[in-house]
């Protein structure tokens, strides 16, 4: 059974981090592009950003680009998303999954970040 179960988010002020996990069991994480959604209030889900199988290519949504760090560690199984300069609207679910959308997995419960002082 695969299971995709995010992790790690919170309340966070403007200007802080936070530092997002997603364990993925029932295959083999290492073999896919993997990344982060999120889906913020009363919107669509947006994909944010990829990471190639080993890991040596990034991509990001303008909007987090340099501010968030997408990264894995294939023998854990386990993708991580550190967010740091947070604003308010990155508010939203964070949801891990495949980057290839023709081999994405059922989505998870996601985490949900809220940014606000």
């Amino acid at each position: 059974q695969v299971l995709l179960v995010e992790s790690g988010g919170g309340l966070a002020q403007p200007g802080g981090s936070l530092r997002l996990s997603c364990a993925a069991s029932g295959f083999t994480l290492g073999s896919y592009s993997m990344g982060w959604a999120r889906q913020a209030p009363g919107k669509g889900l947006e994909w944010i950003s990829t990471i190639y199988p080993d890991g040596t290519d990034t991509y990001y949504l303008d909007s987090v680009k340099g501010r968030f760090t997408v990264s894995r560690d294939n023998a854990e199984n386990t993708l991580y998303l550190q967010m740091n300069s947070l604003k308010p609207e990155d508010t939203a679910v964070y949801h891990c999954n495949i980057g290839d959308s023709r081999q994405r997995q059922p989505w998870g419960q996601g985490t949900q970040v809220t940014v606000s002082s």
